[in-house]
């Protein structure tokens, strides 16, 4: 996140200030689309900018220790859908690391919400739209 912000402060900022120059210089700002769009991307960079800034401001780093009794945000938990599937783990994070193609989810996702507090051979269930999916912990670290 710090790399994102450094980026967007330095880098994208001082492109669009060359669009935005460039783009007066056309002359006719009533019907200047360019100027248009750079405005809407700087509004944009800077929304990101001051997101990214709250998040490093009240962000907490979770210490991963040993292994763990109940599932909690920084666990690392093994499943297996319904009565014996392939096991799956994932990394319970914050909803701003969530990865899930990585096998990271967000606390805050449904199948993160399910699993909070849970400890190994507890079954959590998730309402999809399909039905209800029950996940069985098998390990957690």
């Amino acid at each position: 996140m710090k790399e994102e912000l450094n980026y967007l402060r330095n880098v994208r900022r001082r492109e669009i200030a060359n669009r935005l120059h460039d783009a007066l210089e056309e002359g006719d700002l009533l019907e200047n689309a360019e100027l248009e769009d750079a405005r809407n991307e700087q509004a944009f960079v800077e929304g990101k900018i001051i997101e990214i800034e709250e998040m490093l401001g009240s962000a907490v780093i979770i210490e991963e220790n040993g292994p763990h009794e109940s599932v909690g945000l920084g666990s690392r938990v093994t499943i297996t859908e319904g009565d014996g599937g392939a096991p799956e783990t994932y990394h319970i994070v914050g909803s701003a690391e969530a990865d899930p193609g990585a096998g990271m989810i967000s606390n805050e996702s449904p199948l993160g919400r399910a699993l909070m507090g849970k400890s190994v051979g507890d079954v959590a269930e998730v309402n999809a739209p399909d039905g209800m999916l029950k996940f069985k912990i098998i390990g957690i670290e």
